[in-house]
């Protein structure tokens, strides 16, 4: 005698515990890539920028002139804001004086550091000295001028790891004011304070779209010199 077995669906209650299941592990994978992102952030900014920092301070205080400066300007790369000390010329620079760097990319590549955006997407820091001519500070309580500064310019950063960088540097967000700043407001302070002034200029979509396999859009950073 055959057995008849009757078939039998999903009850609501089973269908909504394994929605729930699947909400939990989806929350839980977001979580992870946001903390291992915000890890990777902070390595970024104790180890690469904090340790490229320290080496232009030290560079500084043993030779007593800036990085590239023949002329005893104070300006790095000489008299003119034009110079800006790059890749290969920047290590040896800091090398030849005794200048311990941090771990970069590779071997004589200390100046760039390599990391992945939110899509998995290899993007390539890379680091260089220079002046500036229009860094804006404060004169009185209005008013602004623009001075020159030795900077730090921190190249194809995310906006996401900009935004942390600009974080733990200033302790807050905004590309315009601080010690970090976005590449061509450095001299912005001066113009009207609207409420969405600070943001960094790009975010995490600008170039990705809808194509979640493109390349994170980046944007560039300087970061004040303490000389």
């Amino acid at each position: 005698m055959k057995s008849i077995y009757r078939a039998r669906g999903f009850t609501l209650m089973e269908m909504s515990v394994v929605l729930v299941i699947i909400a939990i592990i989806i929350g839980a994978v977001t979580v992870g890539r946001d903390v291992y992102r915000s890890a990777v952030a902070e390595r970024i900014s104790s180890q690469f920028v904090q340790g490229w920092i320290l080496a232009y301070d030290r560079y500084t205080t043993q030779t007593g002139s800036v990085p590239g400066d023949t002329t005893l300007s104070g300006i790095v790369g000489g008299a003119t804001t034009a110079t800006a000390l790059c890749g290969k010329d920047l290590v040896d620079e800091m090398l030849k004086r005794g200048v311990t760097l941090p771990d970069g990319a590779a071997e004589g590549r200390q100046d760039a550091y390599v990391y992945q955006d939110r899509n998995g997407i290899p993007q390539r820091i890379e680091v260089c000295l220079m002046a500036v001519s229009d860094w804006a500070e404060p004169i009185s309580s209005s008013g602004y001028q623009g001075r020159v500064r030795n900077v730090m310019r921190l190249s194809n950063l995310t906006p996401e790891l900009a935004q942390q960088l600009d974080q733990r540097l200033d302790g807050r967000v905004d590309a315009r004011f601080g010690r970090m700043r976005e590449v061509g407001r450095q001299g912005a302070t001066s113009g009207a304070l609207v409420a969405d002034a600070g943001l960094w200029s790009r975010h995490e979509q600008s170039a990705a779209g809808a194509n979640v396999d493109a390349q994170i859009a980046v944007v560039q950073a300087y970061i004040k010199m303490n000389q």
